[in-house]
């Protein structure tokens, strides 16, 4: 707990003029300190989230992207199979 200070100053008449207290508390920078630590968790659960999302969205890019090769490997090989049936065939 820190220590209460307080300084009057009065007037050459004797009338109070100003009161100033400082200190007191002990609880302000504790809750300042509290907040600043669930400040830097939540950014930190933001950061993983958004960097989840990015990492998620790059996965399924490369997914389609590797699922449309095969679909193009797989027309090749069935226009090359219909080429050879058509070479195949005996004309009349």
């Amino acid at each position: 707990m820190s220590d209460e200070h307080i300084t009057t100053t009065t007037s050459p008449d004797g009338n109070t003029s100003h009161t100033t207290v400082s200190g007191g508390g002990s609880g302000s920078s504790g809750a300042g300190w509290l907040f600043g630590l669930i400040a830097v968790v939540l950014i930190g659960f933001g950061i993983y989230y958004f960097a989840m999302q990015s990492n998620s969205t790059a996965n399924k890019d490369n997914a389609v992207a590797a699922a449309a090769q095969d679909v193009g490997n797989a027309a090749k090989d069935v226009g090359n199979a219909a080429q050879d049936a058509a070479s195949n065939v005996k004309k009349p």
